[in-house]
């Protein structure tokens, strides 16, 4: 009869070995369990940037050159547990803000969650085009890829709206995430000038002597820059709607300025009065060719919505509000009393 098998059992180098195995298995579990779980040494708020297209690879490994991981440790586990759980492909691009207190499996849900860090840019109400792009053109946020700021280029990016680009920005504060281009931005803030002044067209007061919502926001922009105060903002538009009803010239210091470009010093003397130019509302009748500021959503209501009235006339108080005549006795009188004695009782004697 054949012999039996004898079992062979493992010796006690192969238990030993497993063990060590397990063991070592065990402590580089607990290891990566407490390196997860290990706040990022930040002492103070830091951002990080994941660039589109960048892999998490290289992300991490620059978080830990720059000190905003902790160890090498934390890179490895983490690049693991992404890997392990197929996040990676779920991570999304763009500039994230990190806490004090988050800990790498934090991290992840961050990159996860697309919840970037928004910027703010501030368009202000009366600014001309210029000064609203030359804020956007230093913005360190946005990505720059307008060759200039010439008028037909930028035209052209608005889509051919109008003439001019003037006036055709809504002044707001913008949040935008880093990156957005010049570009996208002035298409958004352009769409939401449209979007306003399209709503308040819709809802204008009836028989306004304007033919379309352009013509609106020409006299929004006038009403803008004429005064400061809320509460006259449609006691101008009155005033210029009445003009214009009877093909008064609208005589608007500011859209004279406007019109002298580099040539105005800063004080409007008579013969700039004088000097003809599109702009000129003492030379010519009727509204300016184009806005002359960027207006706020409050003057462009008013310019649609006019306060009934007789006053054909304004002059500054030399307080932030106007004093309102409707007849030249009375405007005359207003600018004696309110223009002409205040300057001479500054003058030296």
């Amino acid at each position: 009869m054949p012999k039996a098998k004898k079992k062979v059992r493992p010796s006690n180098g192969g238990w030993i070995a497993a063990l060590l195995v397990l063991a070592v298995l065990g402590g580089v579990a607990a290891d990566a369990w407490q390196q997860l779980r290990a706040p990022l040494p930040l002492a103070q708020p830091a951002t990080v940037e994941l660039a589109l297209g960048e892999r998490l690879d290289a992300l991490l490994e620059r978080m830990q050159q720059q000190g905003t991981l902790a160890n090498v440790r934390q890179r490895i586990y983490l690049s693991l547990y992404a890997r392990a759980l197929r996040k990676t492909a779920q991570i999304k691009a763009g500039e994230y803000a990190l806490a004090p207190g988050l800990n790498p499996l934090g991290l992840m849900d961050l990159l996860i969650s697309g919840k970037v860090v928004l910027h703010q840019l501030l368009l202000v109400e009366g600014w001309r085009f210029n000064d609203a792009w030359r804020q956007i053109a230093q913005d360190p946020n946005l990505a720059h890829t307008l060759p200039d700021s010439s008028a037909p280029a930028l035209i052209a990016v608005l889509g051919g709206a109008a003439n001019a680009p003037e006036g055709q920005l809504f002044p707001d504060t913008y949040l935008f995430p880093k990156g957005t281009t010049d570009a996208a931005f002035l298409h958004r803030a352009h769409a939401a000038l449209q979007k306003i002044l399209a709503a308040e067209w819709a809802a204008r007061a009836p028989d306004l002597p304007l033919t379309d919502p352009q013509q609106a926001l020409i006299l929004a922009s006038l009403v803008e820059k004429e005064t400061a105060a809320p509460a006259e903002r449609a006691k101008i538009a009155g005033v210029f709607v009445r003009r214009l009803r009877i093909g008064m010239r609208l005589q608007t210091d500011p859209a004279v300025i406007y019109g002298l470009g580099d040539g105005y010093t800063g004080t409007l003397h008579t013969d700039d009065l004088r000097t003809d130019t599109p702009y000129n509302t003492y030379t010519r009748a009727g509204l300016p060719p184009t806005p002359i500021c960027l207006p706020g959503r409050d003057s462009i209501h008013a310019a649609m919505h006019p306060e009934a009235g007789d006053a054909l006339y304004f002059v500054s108080r030399g307080d932030g509000t106007h004093q309102f005549s409707a007849t030249l006795d009375e405007q005359n009188a207003a600018v004696q009393h309110y223009v002409i004695e205040p300057y001479q009782h500054r003058q030296p004697r």
